[in-house]
């Protein structure tokens, strides 16, 4: 018979597994009598567990839905099964929980055993996901991030920069923020002492991580951080413009990472954007299909110009 510490935690699981149970059924699976799970019921419910009860011919015992989400118990198939989806969702296939999915594999990742673990890296290994564009980063590189930010662990790490230098880099992580194409780390460079993005895919972390920081005061949005940090990275050319469009209807057609959005009223907003090429910028707005006027460089207007005549002659 289960000692009763180890009763309770199994009969939490068992009423995660099914809706509803009986009292004799319960008995058996457990091997106490009726009167034994009345009482263990009664301990769940002192700890916090909201656990139904109804008399009568179908009557018996449901996990209720409570106020906060108690802690859930996963047999080995089950904890393969939930980390292989999390690391599948870390990917971004499905938009809006990539990043809390990494959280989520972090925690389960650290309390699965190796056995467990190494099953399911065995499937990872085996699976080759058709990705919609944009570099993919390894799910493990993640959990180790998200860990680290959670725990205040320094983070050491191999960087390529985007002209191909390799150095190695010490920060203190603070936030991941994934951008539906790209991921990036926000993270205090220790060596640099300044707050820096860094993009996940370039990154390698050096493991075990270490040592703890006090966490210092971070930017006040790492996603708006992130936007304003790539789109105005040291391009050739900074370009402004103001769009004859509300900025929530530009924000649909413009991915954070290519440029950065300030409001002007409820009818337009100015789109901040840099590259190398001005024909680039050119095209990238046009494409938009909304109506905009070039602010600056004065050097963009005539390539703008250049294109509408050529588009012109083209019909």
């Amino acid at each position: 018979m289960l000692e009763t510490s180890a009763r309770l935690l199994r009969l939490l699981s068992l009423l995660q597994a099914r809706r509803d149970w009986t009292g004799p059924e319960l008995a058996r699976r457990l091997e106490v009598s009726a009167r034994t799970v009345r009482r263990d019921v009664e301990k769940l419910r002192g700890l916090g567990y909201p656990v139904d009860a109804a008399v009568g011919v179908r009557g018996g015992y449901r996990l209720a839905a409570g106020t906060a989400m108690p802690p859930l118990l996963f047999d080995d198939e089950e904890a393969v099964a939930v980390a292989v989806g999390l690391r599948t969702a870390a990917g971004g296939s499905v938009a809006g929980i990539a990043e809390t999915s990494v959280r989520a594999l972090a925690k389960l990742e650290q309390l699965l055993p190796a056995r467990l673990r190494h099953r399911v890296n065995l499937i990872q290994e085996a699976t080759e996901p058709l990705h919609a564009g944009g570099p993919t980063v390894d799910a493990g590189t993640l959990t180790v991030i998200a860990g680290a930010c959670r725990d205040h662990q320094r983070l050491r790490f191999d960087y390529r920069a985007h002209d191909g230098t390799e150095t190695v880099r010490t920060g203190e992580p603070h936030r991941l923020v994934h951008t539906g194409r790209r991921w990036y780390l926000v993270a205090y460079d220790v060596d640099r002492q300044a707050w820096r993005t860094f993009r996940v895919d370039r990154l390698r972390p050096r493991v075990p991580t270490g040592p703890r920081f006090v966490p210092r005061e971070p930017p006040p949005d790492a996603a708006a951080y992130v936007s304003q940090a790539v789109a105005s990275a040291p391009y050739r050319y900074q370009a402004r413009l103001l769009m004859r469009a509300p900025l929530d209807v530009v924000a649909e057609r413009c991915s954070p990472t290519a440029g950065r959005l300030e409001r002007v009223d409820e009818h337009s907003c100015v789109l901040h954007v840099g590259s190398g090429s001005l024909d680039e910028i050119a095209l990238h707005v046009a494409l938009k299909g909304i109506d905009f006027q070039v602010l600056d460089p004065p050097e963009l207007v005539d390539h703008v110009r250049n294109l509408a005549a050529r588009l012109d002659r083209a019909t």
